[in-house]
């Protein structure tokens, strides 16, 4: 069993620091409010278009939320994945699942990388997932996890180092040079230090896609 973090996640015990359960720090970078979720704009993006699906409630991980939820985080998946199509490449999802997370509460991050693909012949996933029913049984009875969604398909990983250096290697920094060849891998702070323009610019088009209607559910 990959054991768990010692934080507690108890949804009737937020911890007060935790920045997303603060609207006052996200909604400078939110991009829609629906009744269970917030899209943002990452602070500290990878690049233009870097976008997150937060859950309103704090659970630890999209593993440790209710089913109640899934419909409305499958529609908001469609509805950036269309958005980041339209506007820059195909999308890939990607979540810690609480390994080597830097912010303690659900987060899915969504990266227009186009149409890369993680090499199942590698073996290092655990699982192909069919339906948000196998996050929650793994997270249940096997603890922490890494989730990919490529062009392809969705994959679970166990939360290893090792694994978790090849995915960076394979998907998301091939996926900044995909997007970008001249592109350095950065830092998180340099990132937020240097975010402010490509946020700027994800915000500006995403207010440009809701007024035209590009999206159509």
């Amino acid at each position: 069993m990959y054991l768990r973090s010692d934080v507690s996640f108890d949804t009737e015990a937020i911890p007060s620091s935790c920045p997303f359960c603060q609207e006052t720090i996200i909604k400078p970078y939110t991009l829609k409010e629906t009744a269970a979720f917030h899209v943002v704009a990452d602070h500290a993006p990878l690049l233009e278009g870097h976008i997150l699906i937060i859950p309103k409630r704090h659970f630890a991980c999209y593993g440790a939320m209710p089913s109640t939820l899934d419909a409305e985080l499958i529609a908001l998946k469609q509805e950036v994945q269309t958005f980041l199509t339209h506007y820059y490449a195909p999308t890939i999802f990607w979540e810690h699942g609480v390994f080597r997370q830097t912010v303690f509460h659900a987060h899915l991050h969504c990266f227009p990388f186009g149409t890369l693909h993680y090499d199942a012949a590698s073996d290092l996933h655990a699982l192909i997932v069919q339906t948000q029913d196998d996050l929650r049984t793994w997270y249940t009875t096997q603890g922490h996890y890494l989730y990919l969604h490529d062009s392809h398909q969705p994959y679970l990983f166990p939360p290893r180092s090792e694994v978790y250096q090849q995915i960076a290697q394979q998907i998301l920094r091939a996926g900044v040079m995909a997007r970008n060849p001249h592109a350095t891998w950065r830092n998180s702070l340099q990132r937020r230090e240097e975010g402010e323009a490509l946020i700027a610019a994800t915000m500006e088009k995403w207010h440009i896609f809701q007024q035209q209607g590009v999206y159509q559910q």
